[in-house]
């Protein structure tokens, strides 16, 4: 490592210190390790690091395996996805030619965690700081879920992350949450039992590691010249992999989700684009729309005042907040994905790119029949509107309710003044459970349905006057 970069304080005696420490570490503690690998510069750089250390040890001496674990969101940015997936790939060709313990795998979130199956199926807002529920869902019960496995399958592991105090006040933090700095550089994880926090780089500059990198050729084949110039070509930071709520996300222009509304702007996508990338110019302007769902001033053009919970909830002014999608936007929102995902297929470099899976459609397909009345059955008609294809859908033996009985329901509904929704939702219950040993379920479910809120928003507004809860103007 060159010792005289500018700027640089971490010297060649520093590096074989920490070269040393993740030896000894590796050797005495007999743990296996897991390392968090985003693709970025500095999972790269403790990846690097480890895998140098391990391979100057004996072949005996290797006896831990260390799992390299990236999480893909299924919502990453197309060129990231491509370099983390080349990089996963050569990471286990050169361990199996070079016998050594590494092993690389990616994480996802289940169907249940999907982005679109919480964004369009069940109407979750875009993610926003003050609620960002994609972080839970979809980074951190997935890496959660392979540390558990690993845990209950050797007892303990020690998780390397590529995190640097010196990055910013929110790093040091974290780095303080799990005390990494003191004499002792490992720490018990402060949510996953067995688990054992590592970050070699800790008091790494952003200088230390570009100077590693560019100075250190990849053991597994990569070049770090790539990496670099995918930094300058996207002005970007990096995502790390993300295990519990206090480590720092994405946002604030770094490589990570196309969809991302928890930054302003994703001016990382706009450098790509600036860059060359012009197939990306639809992500964008997707991402930019479901932006604007987010505007205080817009929110109430996309989104209901009801939640999933069938509450509103009144604001400081005595106004309903907005909650979730109407369906009517979630439905507009599946038509712009499935036409960009289209544009993409033309015009970008790879023709086997998927935004939304087959899977994540039928879910959603599901979820809009039996939970949010779409009697029509949506799905199919706008996938084959914008693919022109056609896909052997399911048959739901729940749910035969079709868009000739809305439309009828519809009408008896207006004419005694009733909530189409409410009656609706009271019939797919007992569709439900039409057939079932027990019949307590129905009961709940018509209670749980009944307790919603189904007042108009006239009314909840006057009820909270009348009770004194705002004033009259």
């Amino acid at each position: 490592m060159n010792s005289d970069a500018p700027q640089s304080g971490i010297t060649s005696e520093d590096l074989q210190a920490v070269l040393a420490q993740i030896q000894t570490l590796y050797t005495d503690q007999a743990r296996p390790w897991v390392i968090g690998y985003s693709g970025g510069k500095d999972s790269t750089t403790a990846l690097q690091l480890v895998w140098q250390a391990i391979e100057r040890m004996s072949p005996e001496d290797r006896k831990y395996p260390v799992y390299v674990i990236a999480s893909d969101t299924q919502v990453e940015t197309p060129v990231i996805v491509d370099y983390i997936t080349k990089n996963i790939r050569l990471i286990n060709e050169a361990a199996q030619e070079k016998g050594l313990p590494f092993e690389a795998a990616t994480v996802k979130p289940d169907l249940a965690g999907s982005f679109w199956v919480n964004l369009i199926g069940k109407g979750y807002p875009a993610p926003t700081t003050r609620f960002r529920w994609c972080t839970e869902r979809m980074k951190i019960q997935p890496a959660n879920r392979f540390i558990e496995s690993k845990v209950a399958e050797h007892g303990e592991v020690i998780m390397v992350l590529g995190v640097r105090s010196s990055e910013s006040a929110t790093r040091a933090q974290l780095m303080n949450t799990y005390k990494v700095g003191s004499d002792q550089p490992l720490r018990r994880h402060t949510t996953l039992r067995g688990a054992y926090v590592y970050a070699p780089i800790q008091d790494f500059s952003a200088n230390d590691v570009w100077t590693y990198l560019l100075s250190v050729p990849s053991p597994w084949g990569n070049d770090n010249r790539d990496l670099s110039a995918m930094y300058r070509n996207a002005n970007a930071g990096e995502c790390p992999l993300v295990i519990d709520d206090t480590t720092p996300s994405c946002g604030n222009s770094r490589f990570g989700c196309w969809v991302c509304t928890v930054a302003s702007r994703d001016s990382s996508m706009e450098a790509m684009i600036d860059n060359g990338e012009d197939w990306m110019e639809p992500l964008l302007a997707f991402r930019d729309w479901l932006a604007a769902t987010t505007d205080p001033d817009k929110k109430r053009q996309f989104r209901q005042i009801k939640g999933r919970d069938g509450r509103v909830i009144l604001k400081k002014d005595g106004t309903p907040a907005a909650r979730t999608y109407k369906l009517s936007t979630n439905k507009e929102m599946l038509k712009k994905l499935l036409e960009i995902e289209r544009e993409v297929l033309d015009k970008g470099p790879d023709p086997d790119l998927r935004l939304i899976t087959l899977e994540e459609l039928h879910e959603i397909r599901r979820i809009w029949r039996t939970e949010r009345q779409d009697w029509e059955d949506s799905v199919p008609a706008i996938y084959e509107s914008v693919t022109g294809k056609s896909v052997d859908w399911p048959l739901d033996d729940d749910v035969s309710f079709g868009d000739e009985h809305g439309q009828l329901l519809a009408s008896i509904c207006q004419e005694h003044g009733v909530p189409f929704e409410l009656v609706a939702k009271l019939l797919d219950a007992e569709k439900e459970t039409d057939g079932m040993a027990r019949r307590s379920d129905i009961h709940k479910r018509i209670t749980s349905i009944l307790t919603e809120e189904w007042r108009s928003e006239e009314e909840i507004v006057e009820n909270a006057k009348q009770l004194g809860l705002f004033g009259s103007s």
